[in-house]
Order: structure tokens, then C-alpha cells, then sequence
């Protein structure tokens, strides 16, 4: 892992505050899914440092669609557990996913990202290449090692899946995490686009009575409540079903691959 400069930037000038990078959505609920860096790098404590290298054999590739994607969250998520080694965040082509809408509300006071099944879309995602304790934290964020968690961690192989780097190398596949809620549906039964944290929750609540009786009219009530309130969460996830607003993800067959 390269640690110099990139190009003649100084490493002062690579922190996450300085570069925008450090909020995190956890804290900040409606910045959701936080900052994404424009290009490739390695999240090394409070910096993001230039890569020599994109693909690493040694450690796993987790396509981030959330704020997994974010430095700021990572960071977050890592410190929580004492973990400080660095973590590669590589800038990829993905053919055949798209991001949708989670079918939860989340304990951080948001509604997440979750990826669903979008033959030939294309679009730009980051790979964060994992190690052992890293995936371990990672894991245990999204929920996957809990029965009722929201999440659990697919292999999505090529060629269902492409995943390409900036210098044309095309990986063999990648884990990701899918909502085994669900996702969110954009009126015609297919799944929706995910449009951004505060228009997402003011169209939830515009269009639910019900939603609003249990978490306020605004984006930030709505966070706040959900917060505050686990137990209020799972009713407002159980509440997104009642309202019919949820369909699959289509990366549901791929929960049944255990490749861990």
C-alpha cells in the first residue's frame, strides 16, 4: 500500500476533513449516505492516501452502495472497534446492479441503501478490499451474523455481475450486502432508485398517514424518533409491507451461496 503524496498534493492536505470526507451519516443522519471520495484510495486513520494497486488477492472485495462507500462512516465504523490498519476503497464500473431503497428504518434514524438486480445499468461504486477484522466489523454493521438482521453478505460472481477497475481489469466477483427486507418499489412494482435521504423520507411521509402518525412530518422528526426508538423502527418497517410499498431486490438467489 502506497503511502506518498498524489502528485504534488501534500499529505496535510489528504485528510478526510480537509478533503470533505469526514462526516459521518451515523452522527448525521440526514447527510446520508455521506460523502463519496472521486477517486481511489487507501483510508489510512484520518487521511485518504494514494493506492499502488487496485485488485488485492489478499483481503475481500465488498461492493459498497451506502455509506460503506463514505471514508467518514468507515472511520466510524472501524474506531468503534479498536481496528486502525488501513482499508483500500478502489473506484469500479459495475454492470448489472443498480441502488435501491432499503425496506427498514434504520436505528441510525435513516432509510438505507440496498442494491437490487439492474441487467446491463451501469454506473460507478466503490470496492472496499477487506481484511479479516475489518469484515468482521463491516459485518456485524449491516447485521449479518444475526438471524433478524436487516442484511446478509452475497457473492455476486461474474458474469451475472460486472465489476471493472479503471485500468480495465475485470474482478471475478463481489460480495455485497442485500436487504433481506427487501427494497422499496417505485409505484410500478419494480424496485426505485434511491434519490437521497431528506427527498426520501419527505416522499415516506407525504405519502403514509400512518408513517407520519409514528414518526412526525418532517425529515428530521422522522430521524430523530427513529433514533430514540428501536422498537418504533421495527414498527415502521413492519408498516412499509402493511403499506405495500416493498418488493424483492432480485439478489435474493444469491443469499443462498455460502462462500464465507
Amino acid at each position: 500500500m502506497d503511502h506518498r503524496t498524489s502528485g504534488s498534493q501534500p499529505l496535510h492536505d489528504r485528510t478526510l476533513e480537509a478533503l470533505g470526507l469526514a462526516e459521518a451519516p451515523r452522527d448525521h443522519p440526514l447527510l446520508y449516505p455521506g460523502a463519496w471520495p472521486s477517486d481511489s484510495g487507501l483510508l489510512d486513520g484520518d487521511r485518504l492516501l494514494p493506492l499502488d494497486r487496485l485488485v488485492y488477492d489478499d483481503r475481500v472485495p465488498v461492493l459498497a452502495v451506502g455509506s460503506n462507500a463514505c471514508p467518514g462512516q468507515l472511520r466510524r465504523k472501524m474506531v468503534a472497534f479498536g481496528i486502525v490498519t488501513p482499508l483500500p476503497m478502489v473506484k469500479v464500473r459495475v454492470t448489472g446492479v443498480e441502488v435501491g431503497v432499503s425496506a427498514h428504518v434504520s436505528r441510525m434514524g435513516y432509510v438505507s441503501a440496498s442494491p437490487f438486480e439492474a441487467p446491463g445499468h451501469v454506473r460507478e461504486l466503490f470496492i472496499t478490499w477487506l481484511d479479516s477484522e475489518q469484515l468482521a466489523v463491516i459485518d456485524a454493521s449491516e447485521g449479518v451474523p444475526t438471524p433478524d438482521g436487516n442484511f446478509g453478505r452475497a457473492w455476486l460472481p461474474a458474469p451475472d455481475v460486472r465489476i471493472e477497475t479503471a485500468d480495465g481489469t475485470a474482478l471475478p466477483g463481489t460480495f455485497v450486502y442485500v436487504n433481506r427486507h427487501g427494497v422499496l418499489h417505485d409505484g410500478s412494482g419494480a424496485p426505485r432508485t434511491h434519490p437521497g435521504q431528506r427527498p426520501m423520507i419527505s416522499e415516506l411521509l407525504l405519502g403514509s398517514a400512518r408513517l407520519r402518525e409514528l414518526f412526525g412530518a418532517t425529515p428530521e422528526e422522522f430521524c430523530e424518533r427513529a433514533r430514540a426508538d428501536a422498537g418504533l423502527c421495527d414498527r415502521g418497517t413492519r408498516l412499509l409491507v402493511e403499506e405495500r410499498l416493498v418488493t424483492a431486490s432480485g439478489l435474493e438467489k444469491y443469499l443462498r451461496v455460502d462462500r464465507n
